[in-house]
């Protein structure tokens, strides 16, 4: 089951995964926040929780329903291989995200240590980087590909 709402109002429906894989339930743009960059409330964080746990428990499900394919179906694919994977891979991210909730570090930049903005968090609840420092890395991983053909 996914829980349908987001930060700042309960009848958006939920951010989308992490840009691997499909996400289970279309995004809305999030209301206007007072400045980009504003504390997360006590309600952005519950929400925000909320919506990981659940994308938590997509995941899984997903992994486990994939897993118990039997063989030369989809699963078997390279395509299913690849679901598989990003699954993985999401769900990582998502169970390092509620981690850092834990530990109060949640919202911070890995790279420049500023928060990582409200609008940014609302689409991508599990991000790592603020939208800058994720537009470099995505720039110097392109240099890097281009470099090596």
């Amino acid at each position: 089951m996914v829980n349908h709402q987001t930060i700042g109002d309960r009848a958006h429906h939920r951010a989308p995964d992490h840009d691997t894989g499909p996400s289970p339930v279309s995004p809305r743009p999030p209301l206007p926040s007072p400045h980009p960059l504003a504390p997360l409330s006590p309600e952005d964080l519950v929400a925000l929780r909320e919506n990981l746990q659940e994308q938590r428990l997509f995941r899984e499900e997903q992994l486990r329903r994939l897993a118990v394919l039997p063989p030369g179906t989809d699963a078997g694919s390279e395509a299913g291989v690849g679901l598989a994977a990003s699954a993985r891979m999401v769900l990582a991210d998502v169970e390092a995200a509620l981690g850092r909730m834990a530990e109060g570090r949640y919202g911070r930049c890995h790279l420049c240590r500023r928060p990582v903005g409200r609008e940014r968090l609302v689409f991508v609840p599990q991000a790592r980087y603020c939208a800058r420092c994720q537009q470099v890395r995505v720039r110097v991983r392109a240099q890097g590909l281009e470099a090596g053909r």
